[in-house]
């Protein structure tokens, strides 16, 4: 007999469903060759400092640094009735492992590192002995499922994933553990904690940076020259252009000239010579040449060909997601994601990849001639090998998202969103490619120097843009013919200003997050490993800095709270902000998964940063008037109102903008609600009438605080009595209900 361990209920009855399994036990499957049982997540974790030493159960200056011996664990304590349920299925796990006839456990948790030391740890804690292999899956298909019990590798081969995960979660301890309770010493003010993490401050650092580029940014003023030209009963504009522009403006500091380039270079790279500081001299111009003939005296055509942007990695996917659905943020459509993945309608989406692996080609061409079908350009979507989508080299641990060939149901509304972006994004791999064709006309004014262009651009195919019907831009010339004669029927000078760069939002802050603050271009290769974060925890990186308080979320904008600047420039532990130390980090830690650098190596670099970080702290000088008035500093983002302005208890943060939310007549609302959020639940919402249940005040608490709570009483139409444990997806205007009977 063999043990299957999977990483949650879900992916357990997965697993049972592809081995034909039908009879369920109290915390397993079972068949004559296999139990198949389950964790829910992390059912261990670290030890708390008190645990080491009772002495810490009170924050004192002195006692830290904190660095133990050896690491230890304990059973996670959870929420609601899951308080009994992890220690129980903990013990379930034991019981099966170590029965007599079973002599060998495969362990089924999620093919990365943090799925890797879920169930390493569990199976250290609990002295397993027996020889533990690793099925190692990118979906939870049957067919997928069946192949992976027929090629399992030995656990001891995952050696470097979970001395990777392992550092991480034993750095990021130690960071949290030590610098939070020291700066939270130092800076003491009233009740409020001092967050600090290894991801979490790079993250708040390119925040705070942006704001001190818009902040600090000083507009610059140009000039352009735009004539019409009369030809017969048509005309055309053009712009202005001098080769080696003696009056091109030159701006006085780095930040106006990245907007500059960024947004206002035209695509020859000529916008130096069509963008005067002087505008006397184009005035001058101006009234030169109007009534003067012009003359054509190039003109090109080309085709270009337009190729559909790549295949979805998570930070894409969230990316696309939350700036065209704002009540889904970027920590909602990994679970999502997730959701999916687990029902078998996705890969794997904890993914870094663009691409995707060159075995699969077989496999994608069948996932394809399912997802397909139906579709009214169906005939144009055909399989083609293409280095744009296989690419091995590119692969990084996981190949990107992709369907896979289950088809859909029971999912959500929201879960149809990104299940629906995530298809469309693959069949456009398969679409014929966009053509568009691009007119280049050169006109000369008679007796001027410098010449006017003008830019036609027409869309000859559209191509895989008809998949998600993408609007064409189209800029439509007359006839016009080589050497053809016009005159300048009006000229005019236009005045212009560089643009400050824009505020983060989720999408931008997720990509900065993925090159570590660099700027690559779309097809340019990133530096694999260099980052800050994963793509499984910076959406959750980004919401945690909200719940703390180091962020305010203005619309789509996030911006610094007081809190959120005040740490930034007064903790003295400069690698926290330093990007290149974070980026240095993550990659180690990538790394180390390929076997390159040693656990202990990193460790001992990891601890000697805890001590020198708490030692900067400790002797910092800062007077308790200075904290307090840079604490209290209004905090300009704000748009909506808090539970403090209209005197009412807050009950927990909205999930949609962070704001307050309150108790009301009707239900429990967003006070961000003049800001445009729109989440409330109804006291007397339809889920719970039908089961003659009323949403409490207690229960929202919970339900905001944990994402889940245990109700009882509730009542079925036919008058049976039952509990669940209760939460809820928000789709933008309801709350969707989830019941789990414990």
């Amino acid at each position: 007999m063999k043990v299957i361990v999977a990483e949650k209920p879900s992916v357990a009855k997965n697993i049972a469903d592809a081995l034909g399994i039908k009879i369920r036990e109290d915390g397993y499957f079972k068949n004559n060759k296999y139990f198949v049982t389950w964790s829910y997540g992390h059912l261990l974790t670290l030890w708390d400092s008190k645990d080491y030493n009772e002495i810490m159960a009170r924050w004192n200056m002195q006692n830290f640094p904190f660095v133990p011996n050896e690491y230890k664990y304990k059973v996670n304590q959870g929420r609601g009735s899951l308080k009994y349920a992890l220690p129980r299925q903990l013990n379930c796990i034991k019981n099966l492992v170590e029965l007599d006839e079973v002599d060998e456990v495969i362990s089924a948790f999620d093919y990365d590192r943090e799925g890797q030391i879920i169930g390493d740890i569990i199976f250290q804690y609990l002295k397993v002995r027996k020889p533990i292999s690793r099925l190692l899956l990118n979906e939870w298909t049957e067919a997928e499922v069946l192949n992976g019990l027929k090629s399992l590798v030995s656990n001891n081969e995952l050696r470097p994933l979970r001395d990777s995960g392992l550092c991480r979660q034993h750095a990021d301890w130690l960071i949290g553990i030590n610098l939070t309770s020291v700066a939270t010493l130092r800076y003491r003010h009233g009740k409020e904690m001092f967050n600090i993490g290894r991801v979490l401050l790079p993250t708040l650092k390119l925040i705070y940076d942006r704001e001190q580029e818009i902040a600090n940014f000083k507009s610059a003023t140009y000039f352009k020259l735009q004539g019409l030209f009369a030809v017969a009963d048509k005309s055309y504009l053009g712009v202005y252009n001098l080769p080696n522009n003696p009056y091109a403006p030159k701006f006085d500091d780095e930040t106006n000239n990245k907007a500059d380039n960024k947004d206002n270079q035209d695509k020859t790279g000529s916008s130096k010579n069509e963008k005067f500081c002087d505008k006397a001299f184009l005035d001058n111009l101006a009234n030169e040449i109007k009534g003067k003939k012009a003359v054509i005296i190039d003109k090109t055509t080309n085709l270009k060909n337009e190729y559909p942007p790549p295949l979805y990695n998570l930070t894409g996917l969230q990316g696309d997601i939350s700036s065209k659905h704002k009540h889904l943020t970027a920590d909602k459509v990994l679970k999502l994601a997730q959701s999916l993945y687990e029902k078998k309608n996705i890969t794997y989406p904890r993914t870094a990849s663009t691409v995707l692996d060159e075995s699969l080609k077989d496999k994608v061409s069948s996932v394809l001639n399912v997802v397909k079908k139906g579709r009214e350009y169906e005939s144009e979507i055909v399989f083609h090998d293409n280095k744009r989508v296989f690419n091995s080299a590119k692969v990084e641990s996981h190949s990107a998202i992709i369907p896979t060939y289950q088809r859909v149901k029971d999912i959500t509304a929201d879960e149809e969103i990104v299940y629906n972006a995530i298809v469309n994004r693959f069949i456009m791999q398969f679409m014929p490619i966009a053509v568009y064709e691009e007119t280049v006309i050169t006109t000369e004014v008679e007796d001027v120097a410098g010449y006017f262009l003008t830019r036609g651009r027409i869309q000859k195919t559209i191509g895989f843009k008809k998949v998600e019907m993408v609007a064409t831009k189209d800029v439509i010339l007359p006839p016009l013919d080589l050497y053809e004669i016009s005159k300048v029927d009006k000229a005019e000078v236009k005045k212009h200003e560089t643009k400050p760069p824009k505020y983060y939002n989720e999408k931008t802050l997720l990509r900065a997050m993925e090159t570590c603050g660099k700027q690559y271009k779309e097809d340019e290769d990133i530096l694999e490993g260099f980052s800050i974060g994963t793509p499984a925890t910076r959406a959750d990186t980004i919401k945690k800095l909200g719940d703390v308080n180091y962020i305010i979320k203005d619309r789509k904008n996030l911006k610094c709270s007081a809190k959120g600047k005040f740490i930034i420039e007064s903790l003295p532990v400069s690698e926290l902000m330093d990007l290149e130390y974070t980026g240095r980090l993550e990659k180690t830690l990538a790394d180390m998964e390929k076997g390159l650098v040693s656990k202990s190596e990193f460790m001992k670099h990891i601890e000697e940063f805890v001590y020198s970080a708490v030692a900067e702290i400790k002797i910092q000088t800062i007077s308790a008037a200075f904290i307090h008035q840079q604490l209290n500093a209004a905090d300009t983002a704000k748009t909506a109102k808090t539970a403090a302005d209209v005197g009412k208890e807050v009950l927990g943060h909205c999930p949609l903008c962070n704001g307050d939310v309150v108790e009301g007549k009707l239900g429990y609302g967003c006070l961000g609600y003049k800001a445009g959020c729109k989440f409330v639940l109804w006291k007397h919402d339809e889920t719970f009438k039908k089961f003659n249940k009323k949403l409490t005040k207690t229960a929202v608490k919970a339900l905001l605080k944990n994402g889940s709570v245990l109700v009882k009483g509730f009542i079925t139409p036919s008058k049976t009595k039952f509990d669940a444990i209760i939460s809820f997806e928000y789709d933008g205007q309801n709350a969707n209900w989830k019941f789990i009977r414990p």
